[in-house]
């Protein structure tokens, strides 16, 4: 059943990202792909979680509260991208530069850029659906210990994306690098708290004694390389050397790029 439901949701968030990839094209914006992304994960991820363990039933405790908590997951990513993209005057860097490199080929290769987000999405499924459908009837502490991952990760969040905030609402910082808080220590502590909340799945269903659920921890293992090597870190970070070059070299050179670490020293 959890190999159907994957494939029921490469299904639901093809068809989610076609219409990503069409709107973004129309909009002239490549940053909806992100939204829809977002979005339609949360949803089919969240509808998945749901489906009963078998005819007639209902679904059960634990399948309600990982429903909740991917729902919660997308629904604050949602809730964060869709307005800067739709309020901010200029295309996200990383799709303005397929633009710019691109040309008159841009709306043909978005749709190879669109498009592997739904394996992605049917991918992270795995996690999630071991995870709802682990058969202790009742909710225990490894529950109780995933929600908490969750809500950690969702703080974290918050306060790196409160921190970059602020930091760019100080007219003096125009053109200097974050380095405070958080960002003294990661230089991408959003990226990591987003995947820290993925490890909730594997804190809830992982059993060495049935080698299937070792299955949950292909979510962090996916979102750990896209953020890392695909789509996230090393387009923005080529983006943040063109704008403040030497400045931000010596950044990278002294603070960790995904994992908070203790910075290298205190000079910038």
């Amino acid at each position: 059943m959890i190999w159907v439901l994957s494939l029921a949701v490469l299904a639901a968030m093809t068809v989610m990202m076609l219409f990503a990839w069409s709107y973004g094209v129309r909009a002239k914006n490549g940053g909806w792909t992100d939204v829809f992304w977002a979005f339609g994960s949360g949803v089919t991820l969240a509808a998945a979680a749901l489906v009963p363990l078998y005819d007639g039933a209902l679904p059960q405790p634990r399948q309600w509260l990982v429903a909740a908590l991917v729902a919660t997951w997308g629904l604050r990513l949602f809730a964060y991208l869709a307005p800067r993209v739709a309020g901010h005057p200029h295309e996200d860097p990383r799709y303005a530069k397929f633009r710019a490199e691109w040309g008159k080929d841009y709306a043909r290769n978005m749709l190879f850029v669109t498009l592997p987000q739904a394996p992605a999405t049917a991918l992270i499924a795995l996690s999630v659906l071991i995870a709802a459908r682990t058969p202790e009837a009742q909710l225990g502490l490894r529950d109780g210990l995933g929600v908490a991952m969750l809500l950690i990760a969702l703080g974290g969040e918050a306060v790196s994306d409160g921190q970059m905030k602020r930091f760019k609402a100080a007219p003096a910082n125009k053109g200097k690098v974050a380095d405070a808080g958080l960002w003294g220590w990661s230089r991408h502590p959003n990226y990591f708290f987003d995947w820290l909340g993925w490890l909730a799945y594997p804190v809830i269903g992982l059993d060495p004694a049935h080698p299937v659920t070792w299955l949950s921890l292909t979510a962090p293992a996916v979102m750990y390389l896209l953020l890392t090597r695909v789509s996230g870190i090393p387009p923005l970070e080529e983006a943040q050397l063109a704008s403040k070059g030497e400045a931000y070299r010596k950044y990278q050179e002294r603070v960790s790029a995904f994992f908070p670490l203790p910075p290298k020293n205190n000079a910038v």
